[in-house]
């Protein structure tokens, strides 16, 4: 597959690989033919801009962490996104796209909070793998059990997040299957 687009996926809490995302796009431009750019999720808006503005633009800057989608809308976006809560968020964050270019930046403000407080629900229940799956289950769509080394979530566990979900009206602004 070498004539496809190569993207590389920097998300050092997976993978414990805090690189210099503007050193490697140094050390690629013009070694990796296929190269196309970064699926960015950290926390660094500044290294985040840099990337984007490295040589004009010449990369894909592929915007990976839903917590920060205004903020990097107001630097200039992205060519694209690879949301980890748009399966069940995913109206959300459109929403904070639209209003944003439609000029409503209150919307876009109280659709960003919302978004940040569902993540804030996940990361009580060991993430977005976790939490986040149980979460699609709650919506209408079980998508079974996790993996190794991922943990299942109890029942308990679940009635406890479910009802945070539901003190923040989740269910009425979740995508529905």
């Amino acid at each position: 597959a070498p004539e496809l687009p190569f993207y590389y996926y920097h998300i050092p809490a997976f993978n414990g690989a805090f690189l210099s995302m503007v050193d490697f796009l140094k050390a690629v431009d013009g070694r990796i033919p296929n190269f196309a750019g970064i699926k960015y999720t950290y926390e660094s808006l500044y290294e985040y801009n840099q990337c984007r503005l490295y040589k004009d633009g010449k990369f894909d800057m592929l915007h990976g962490q839903d917590e920060t989608i205004l903020p990097c809308l107001a630097m200039g976006g992205a060519q694209g996104g690879i949301g980890g809560t748009t399966n069940y968020n995913g109206k959300e964050l459109v929403g904070i796209i639209t209003a944003w270019e439609a000029g409503d930046l209150e919307t876009a403000r109280e659709k960003q909070n919302f978004s940040q407080d569902v993540i804030n629900v996940i990361c009580h229940y060991r993430g977005n793998i976790v939490g986040g799956k149980r979460i699609m289950k709650l919506i209408g769509l079980d998508l079974g059990k996790n993996r190794t080394p991922f943990q299942n979530m109890t029942d308990a566990e679940e009635a406890a997040m479910k009802a945070e979900l539901e003190a923040i009206n989740f269910f009425e602004r979740c995508n529905k299957f």
